[in-house]
């Protein structure tokens, strides 16, 4: 056969071939287009503007990345209801989720008479028995509900510290309410008096962990003063209280308020408290305080519903007597008034050698001395027993020397002024015919008020008083002060039990010595009128002048380390003394171990002394040496090339420890 006559028929095949080719692909490129072009509608009307979609061949492919994998499988379902699931090609990814911050853990632990609850939110490793357990220890606890929840997460950093501390805390308190979160403790309570008050405020500081922040809100009932007294005088010395009593804030502001405008400087102490004799005791003591302003000397006295006006002796009859109308017009009328202008007294004693005198002198080891007159010696006795009664057998020396002649009431007088020098850590009495002098330290912040009640009281309406009495917090048994030399021995100690490190060569202090500096500046914070020097010193190898710098920069180191902590350090000083004073051989690497140190050393300032146990005031304690001749300071910068290695200890010898 001839191939011509094929060729109609293979032309017809290639028409044929190429028309079913260009329909196939046309119909394909219409299906893609199709396909994508309803799921990506689809898409959009979900709102999943995230996908896209694309074709290849009858495969849909989806790319984008879905917010989260629920998402991502109702994305492929719109798909899939569109075209067939085996068509699509699932190229999605799922974003990486965000990390999910730890809650806030915290309990809080409410204490009352019948029962202790917890509420808050731990971490899921707690310990729910053992923390049950160790509240059902507490003395008084009774019935114990556990109303905390649970969180999967692990416990902030201090968190089991913090939950100790605040079952410790709970241990000491009657009514409370404990919140623990991992860097603080609230502790709210009522205590039974400001004594206990203080003493829970000091137990529980002590025994915090460092680092850990403690808010006290601790309530202390009003005090019940009996009786209910405000004097107020008014001489060379200036205006001021010598107590004074409100029952109510608002009543305070206005006593207070006529205080000053009377002349007491600001601030103006006045104790709210129970016993009030009048809702008027405002009024009352308001105008008696402007009488004796407007009389401009003298004291006026308000015992319960007893005021007693005396003015100076120098003060004339007519300022008087306006005075005393003024007062009397004023008055509320429950209240009553004696008012006294008393005249110079010049009454002598049997021996010719001007007024009688009784004093007793009060030494800070309790030591007392009774000196003067005393009319007989069945007065005496009297006088001496009851101060071997008050202050013990061995501790009164009787000077006494008898005088007939003595006024009528003058062992009346001295037993009420030996009841004052009670309320005194140290301090004297004098007793005249005119007035009771009282003068000397105590560590009650309240003794000036309580001494004014107890010779108002003894001496009478009329009696005559002058004060002068200092408070020393370093005293205050509440508030359980160390001594200055306490306060350096206690520190020196910390150093002895734990080393202070630096980078070698340098001043900058390593974080593993953080602790340490944390427990000297809490011991800082009861000491902060304490004078001390913070010695630096370092072995002998290297060039003596560098490590005189670098034992000055350390201690200021340190200096500046406890600022940081809040501690006020204008009582502290920094000393580099470099090599001298070595506490052992610098022959072998203990001794040059132990001569490189830190030590903290009582300042006494030159010519201080200890006051004589007649003086009646102390001024000072036994104490340490001061402190060496200045070695002196001058730029410290990091010394190269010194022998010192990288750590200072802490000299374990007490402050009056020779180096």
């Amino acid at each position: 056969m001839r191939l011509s006559s094929y060729l109609p028929a293979v032309f017809a095949f290639t028409i044929a071939a190429v028309v079913s080719i260009f329909s196939a692909s046309f119909a394909v490129e219409q299906i893609e287009r199709t396909s994508v072009q309803q799921v990506t509608t689809a898409m959009r009307d979900k709102g999943y503007d995230w996908v896209t979609v694309s074709a290849n061949g009858l495969q849909v492919g989806l790319a984008g990345t879905a917010p989260d994998e629920a998402s991502r499988f109702r994305a492929l379902t719109v798909a899939n209801n569109i075209v067939d699931s085996a068509r699509v090609i699932d190229g999605l990814e799922v974003a990486a989720a965000e990390k999910i911050d730890a809650p806030h853990f915290s309990i809080e632990i409410l204490k009352n008479g019948t029962g202790v609850s917890l509420i808050g939110l731990v971490p899921a490793a707690t310990d729910r028995a053992a923390l049950m357990d160790r509240i059902l220890a507490i003395k008084g606890a009774g019935q114990v509900s556990d109303l905390l929840e649970t969180a999967d997460f692990p416990a902030p950093d201090g968190w089991e510290h913090a939950v100790a501390y605040g079952i410790r805390a709970l241990e000491r308190l009657g009514r409370a309410k404990v919140s623990i979160a991992a860097d603080q403790v609230t502790v709210s309570a009522i205590s039974d008096s400001r004594l206990h008050k203080k003493q829970l405020e000091t137990d529980l500081t002590s025994v915090k962990p460092a680092g850990l922040e403690l808010v006290l809100d601790i309530a202390a009932p009003r005090p019940v003063i009996t009786p209910f007294t405000l004097r107020f005088l008014i001489d060379g010395d200036g205006a001021r209280f010598d107590a004074c009593s409100a029952a109510t804030e608002q009543g305070r502001a206005r006593i207070v308020a006529a205080a000053l405008a009377a002349g007491v400087p600001e601030p103006v102490d006045c104790t709210i408290g129970l016993g009030v004799p009048s809702p008027d005791w405002p009024k009352a003591a308001e105008a008696s305080i402007q009488a004796l302003a407007a009389l401009g000397a003298g004291s006026v006295t308000l015992s319960d519903v007893d005021v007693t006006l005396v003015a100076d002796e120098n003060a004339t009859q007519a300022d008087f007597d306006a005075a005393v109308g003024q007062l009397e017009g004023a008055l509320p009328a429950a209240f009553s008034l004696t008012s006294v202008l008393p005249e110079k007294a010049e009454q002598q004693s049997a021996e010719g050698k001007g007024p009688p005198e009784f004093t007793a002198t009060k030494g800070d080891k309790g030591m007392v001395k009774l000196s003067g007159r005393i009319r007989d010696d069945r007065a005496r006795t009297v006088v001496t027993s009851f101060a071997r009664a008050r202050f013990g057998i061995e501790k009164v020396e009787d000077s006494l020397r008898s005088d007939e002649a003595l006024p009528d009431g003058w062992s009346p007088r001295i037993l009420a002024a030996l009841k004052a020098l009670v309320q005194l850590n140290s301090g004297s009495i004098v007793v005249k015919p005119d007035v009771v002098e009282v003068k000397g330290v105590s560590g009650n912040p309240d003794a000036r008020a309580d001494v004014t009640r107890i010779l108002g009281d003894q001496l009478g309406a009329q009696g005559k008083f002058k004060l002068d009495i200092r408070y020393d917090k370093k005293l205050d048994p509440v508030l359980g002060l160390p001594t200055p030399e306490e306060c350096v021995d206690q520190i020196n100690q910390v150093l002895a039990a734990r080393k202070i490190t630096f980078a070698p060569g340098s001043a900058e202090i390593d974080a593993d010595a953080r602790e340490t500096v944390d427990k000297i500046a809490e011991l800082l914070r009861t000491c902060d009128d304490v004078q001390m020097e913070i010695g630096g010193y370092t072995d002998s190898q290297g060039r003596e002048v560098m490590n005189q710098q670098l034992s000055q920069a350390r201690a200021e180191s340190v200096l500046t380390a406890l600022a940081a902590r809040r501690v006020a350090t204008a009582n502290l000083t920094a000393v580099g003394f470099g090599e001298e004073r070595p506490i052992a051989t610098n022959e072998t690497e203990e001794g040059r171990e132990a001569n490189r140190r830190i030590e903290f050393k009582l300042i006494v300032p030159e010519g201080a002394e200890t006051a004589a146990s007649d003086a009646g005031t102390p001024e000072g304690g036994d104490g340490a040496d001061a402190a060496a001749a200045d070695a002196g300071t001058g730029d410290a910068p990091a010394a190269e090339g010194s022998g010192d290695e990288d750590t200072i200890t802490g000299g374990a010898g007490t402050a009056n420890e020779q180096n």
